[in-house]
């Protein structure tokens, strides 16, 4: 790869009186096209190209390879060398954990660059990224790497002076395709690779072409802290291309994507009819959030506003479907203005910005789309609703009500910044709560807000959704599987369960 170089004292200055934002856009636009294949970089087998955009200014910034199905047949087969003759899989769990613990050692140190490119790439609030998706995305790669020196298999007690032995092995499933949505691009690049690493697997990621500068950052730290060559490879290029090239190859054996239902539908289908690989799919959501009356509502507003202009509603868990006990809706919905009011739109690198623009033309034009067919079926805006004049691809902050359960706001995930608030009666039954939360073919993440601990656990109980959080959550532990259920998604992500997604199960019966 071509990487800015200094070759005089003139040149040397003029790089000290960059700001970092100057400088990394410098990188961008001096960094050749290219994919990583073996350990090294190299440009695609078509020589064919795509151009990243600044979600803030709709410029380029940078011009990434747009690799296809022959650069995919030669990272896989580079992934498959390393796994059938390579020592990654050979290395014991110690030394495995000790080049992840590497890795994260080295990101942490690049902090600052990783938040500035994060938050140029996705065009998401430079703080939230600095607060979270690189904090989160450190504990992640520091505790999964200790699951490569835990994964057992198991030896059942037998009745004493029984002869042989009967057992059961854990071993790595192989060549793992990782293909990684746009609206967390660094978090989920770096959660899908160190639980595939930590089970021993090699890989092939297929980063999101609308942001995928922050896995091209970690091909070159995987590299520089030693992972083997072939280990991790990195093949930038379009979904309908290089994704759908990685879900139909014969020689992967799990693949572990995040990002739409329909996507994840045709990923299904491509591993029944060629390989019948396993797949792990973390898909779309329309996460109801359930307020009732002796909640507190000045909690529980500001938590439902900071989650939907986190990354600009584009956020898989969002809680979008606001139901609340009509007793407080009023009260609810003044609090909510007043957080609205508090945010702060603007580019993502810029330091007072709480809330970034969406991440391309495109969405935004979608979630306009949905919000005026919602609006032509009987919705009713209390505020925004609409794209925010001028430059880059900004929403306002939206509240509707009046919402049918039929309209296109309440059954699609729109993907922005935008609420959907329900009054439910007052004497509603848990039961009734949950069949308007549970109206949904979604079933990633629901909320909760009450005080009183039985309509907590009958909620808990009654909600059809892989995660249920309540008043706020707990520590945000990155070791809770995470994962949906109906059209949300298959399998769980993070923590034990999540490695031994990746693993293979062996029975031995041993005679004597």
């Amino acid at each position: 790869m071509t990487n800015p170089a200094t070759h005089d004292g003139a040149a040397a200055s003029r790089v000290d009186a960059e700001s970092p934002l100057q400088q990394l856009r410098r990188q961008l636009h001096r960094r050749d096209p290219a994919v990583l294949i073996d350990g090294g970089w190299r440009p695609c087998v078509s020589a064919d190209t795509i151009t990243v955009d600044d979600p803030a200014t709709g410029q380029v910034i940078a011009t990434v390879a747009a690799g296809a199905d022959a650069d995919i047949d030669l990272a896989v087969a580079a992934a498959r060398r390393a796994f059938r003759d390579g020592p990654w899989p050979r290395l014991p769990g110690w030394r495995r954990a000790a080049l992840l613990h590497a890795l994260a050692d080295a990101i942490e140190a690049r902090a600052g660059t990783f938040a500035l490119l994060e938050s140029l790439d996705a065009g998401h609030a430079i703080g939230s990224v600095r607060n979270g998706d690189l904090p989160l995305g450190l504990r992640a790669l520091r505790d999964t790497a200790g699951w490569a020196t835990k994964l057992a298999g198991e030896v059942p007690m037998r009745p004493a002076g029984q002869p042989g032995m009967d057992y059961f092995l854990r071993e790595p499933i192989g060549v793992a395709g990782l293909i990684t949505p746009w609206n967390a691009p660094f978090l989920m690049v770096l959660q899908k690779l160190a639980t595939a690493l930590a089970a021993s697997c090699t890989v092939v990621v297929k980063p999101a072409e609308l942001a995928p500068l922050s896995a091209l950052w970690l091909g070159d730290l995987c590299r520089q802290v030693g992972i083997p060559d072939g280990v991790v490879n990195i093949v930038t290029g379009r979904g309908a291309d290089a994704g759908r090239a990685l879900a139909e190859h014969p020689d992967v054996n799990i693949v572990s994507f995040t990002g739409s239902t329909a996507v994840g539908r045709s990923i299904m289908a491509a591993a029944a009819h060629s390989n019948l690989k396993r797949v792990v799919l973390e898909l779309g959501g329309k996460s109801p959030v359930m307020v009732f009356a002796d909640a507190d509502l000045d909690r529980s507003a500001k938590a439902i506003v900071d989650e939907i202009a986190f990354k600009c509603g584009q956020y898989c868990a969002a809680g979008s479907r606001v139901f609340v006990q009509r007793s407080v809706c009023d009260a609810l919905l003044v609090r909510m203005h007043a957080a609205m009011d508090g945010i702060r739109i603007g580019p993502g690198v810029e330091e007072t910005t709480t809330m970034g623009p969406m991440i391309s033309a495109g969405q935004r034009q979608r979630a306009a789309d949905i919000i005026g067919h919602s609006l032509a079926a009987g919705a009713r805006v209390l505020r925004g609703g609409q794209a925010r004049a001028g430059s880059g691809y900004f929403f306002e902050p939206t509240i509707l009500t009046d919402v049918g359960a039929d309209m296109r706001i309440s059954r699609e995930e729109i993907f922005a910044p935008v609420l959907n608030v329900t009054a439910f009666d007052d004497d509603a039954s848990p039961e009734a709560v949950a069949a308007l939360a549970n109206d949904s073919r979604y079933g990633l993440s629901a909320k909760v807000w009450a005080r009183d601990i039985g309509t907590v656990h009958a909620m808990v109980g009654l909600l059809e959704s892989g995660q249920v959080i309540v008043n706020g959550g707990g520590s945000g532990a990155v070791t809770l599987p995470f994962g949906g259920v109906k059209q949300s998604g298959y399998g769980r992500e993070n923590g034990q369960v999540g490695v031994e997604h990746f693993t293979e199960i062996k029975a031995v019966r041993l005679g004597c």
